[in-house]
């Protein structure tokens, strides 16, 4: 390595050693930033778990103490078994599931008996609890097979107030599981011993924890299988090898139940939150390399003319005397070279930085505007999920889980349609039921129209109409119209917004608002243009700009004026898909095609 190449070397060393450790402080905040999102939700799952069982052992536990003072019960005797009470315990038994009932005498003696009767009654903690008047509880493996079980024994008061008998109610904690066997995140619950006693994860079952308190390790002293704990910001990270159904790494956290004896645990998949993590941290480097590696061509060209500078003056220099009109000449061509060549150069960094502000604006106004209206969806359905979750209807808060699946996945077609957008790209159209679109497009703003009390007058057409465009960019361009006239109506005493489909070619799409109007037509559609207050979260200016672009890239048209009675009408042109030339690669209307 020469002399000359060294000093060049180090700097670039010096300066990558210096963006890898900004990126990795990133990545570091932002693992941890997400690890603390990851935590919120993961303690309220970890608690909608927890009261879901212990919700379902509550009833159980209102059967025991509502049937231990049933007359037929209290009139047993031990010399005359009572075939009645029995039945009336086995229909019991039926009608809740449980895994065995049984009625004894303050000496353990069994008077009536359903199902599964644990052995030593007289022993057991629970047992002697309820001869003291209180309601026992306790869990473990009771029956000839060892099934897992929890148990309830509710007192039963004679005349003195004595306890004359006790109803004993066992429940199969298999069964309590069976519902929510597999679901996410995996759960499970310790004992006081730290042994896993019920979990959605079979494969977890009669593990314990370790020596130091943090991970498990299977019953039975078998191979421990890879596991390494770590801790960041507060959060406690599992790295483990435990199975396909579990996850390699998880945010593991617990919740303490006293009202049944246990210690609620779950593990949270943290992959998402690493993923996130690093995306930032890589968009960091990549930055900073580009930037870096121009400012490294800057100085390099800069150099090289330098020494042909230096080069030609010599050998100007060493012209003889004779020459000195030549040399005269030759200086005056070199200075004009010299400041071409600064002019040159100083247009080249004007183009350079002018590519580089109009890549940073695509790329801010895709990933601001673009993912916007899937995200507020997303938190939308997360929300009533929530709620319906609270109320105990699962139904409803699984088809919410399914639509933030399915905008999930629509965010990631989004972007890489802002991508190919952003390179300016072609992407061919597809076949889309504008009806669909708008639809859609209403069903994601519905809580922002109905929380403003806007009233939607949308007349759809009795058929499909289809047109040639993408379905998401189609639903962005309509979502952003409504939003913007939900926004311009916000001091407007009468709020309505009116949807109207021209079937024709093209087909026209029409959205109409009672706001004040549009005070600049000619301007609406140009970048960073906003009659929103300064400081405004959504006032960028960006949405109508993206919205144009969109639209003409599927061959359409879109235009802005005021309606003569007040408010604002955009009107949309689009293509209409051609229903009787059907080439080999076209498969006829397709509603959900991604675009």
């Amino acid at each position: 390595m020469t002399p000359d190449l060294r000093p060049r070397f180090a700097v670039i060393a010096l300066f990558v050693l210096a963006v890898a450790l900004c990126a990795a402080g990133i990545w570091r905040y932002g693992y941890g930033q997400a690890l603390t999102q990851l935590d919120k939700q993961g303690e309220s799952d970890l608690a909608l778990a927890a009261d879901r069982f212990t919700g379902q052992l509550r009833r159980y536990q209102e059967l025991a103490v509502l049937m231990a003072e049933h007359p037929k019960l209290i009139a047993l005797r031990a010399d005359q078994p009572d075939a009645g009470a029995r039945r009336l315990l086995l229909d019991a038994a039926d009608k809740t599931g449980a895994m065995g009932l049984l009625y004894a005498a303050p000496d353990g003696r069994v008077l009536a008996r359903a199902g599964n009767a644990p052995l030593h009654l007289r022993d057991s903690d629970y047992f002697k609890r309820a001869l003291q008047g209180a309601l026992g509880q306790g869990y473990g493996q009771y029956g000839q097979d060892g099934q897992r079980a929890y148990v309830y024994a509710a007192p039963a008061f004679g005349a003195q107030g004595m306890v004359r008998g006790v109803l004993v109610v066992l429940i199969d904690i298999a069964e309590l599981e069976w519902d929510w066997i597999g679901g996410q995140p995996p759960v499970f619950f310790t004992d006081v011993t730290g042994q896993v006693f019920v979990s959605n994860r079979s494969e977890l079952l009669f593990w314990q924890n370790g020596p130091d308190g943090a991970g498990l390790r299977p019953a039975g002293g078998g191979d421990i299988p890879a596991f390494e704990a770590s801790h960041l910001g507060g959060h406690e990270v599992w790295q483990m090898e435990w199975g396909d159904y579990l996850p390699k790494r998880a945010l593991h956290l617990t919740r303490e139940l006293p009202v049944i004896g246990m210690t609620g645990h779950a593990l949270l998949d943290v992959g998402q939150a690493r993923w996130v993590a690093g995306l930032q941290a890589s968009v960091f480097a990549v930055i900073c390399l580009a930037f870096g590696g121009l400012l490294f061509q800057a100085a390099e060209r800069r150099r090289v003319l330098a020494r042909a500078n230096a080069r030609l003056e010599h050998r100007v220099e060493g012209r003889t005397a004779e020459l000195s009109g030549a040399i005269t000449a030759l200086r005056r061509e070199v200075t004009e070279r010299q400041e071409a060549e600064a002019a040159l150069k100083k247009a080249q960094d004007d183009l350079v930085q002018a590519g580089k502000l109009s890549a940073l604006g695509q790329i801010s106004a895709g990933i601001s505007h673009e993912l916007n209206q899937p995200l507020m969806a997303i938190r939308q359905f997360a929300e009533n999920g929530s709620t319906f979750l609270a109320r105990g209807d699962s139904a409803k808060a699984g088809d919410n889980l399914t639509r933030i699946g399915d905008l999930a996945a629509r965010a990631a077609r989004i972007i890489r349609n802002l991508r190919a957008f952003a390179k300016q790209e072609s992407e061919p159209v597809s076949c889309v039921d504008i009806g669909a679109v708008v639809d859609q497009a209403l069903e994601f703003t519905e809580a922002r129209l109905t929380r403003d009390s806007i009233t939607v007058s949308w007349a759809r057409p009795d058929g499909a109409v289809h047109v040639q465009g993408g379905e998401v960019r189609l639903g962005q361009v309509m979502i952003n119209l409504i939003s913007n006239a939900a926004d311009a109506m916000a001091e407007s005493p009468q709020k309505r917004i009116a949807i109207t489909v021209q079937a024709g070619d093209p087909v026209v799409v029409e959205v109409a608002d009672t706001g004040p109007g549009i005070d600049e037509p000619e301007k609406i559609f140009d970048p960073f243009y906003s009659t929103k207050e300064v400081g405004a979260s959504e006032g960028m200016g960006l949405g109508l700009s993206i919205s144009y672009g969109l639209v003409q890239s599927f061959g359409g048209q879109i235009k802005g004026r005021n309606a003569p009675g007040g408010g604002a009408v955009f009107r949309v042109e689009l293509e209409r898909w051609p229903t009787t030339e059907q080439g080999p690669n076209n498969q006829g209307p397709n509603t959900g095609a991604a675009a």
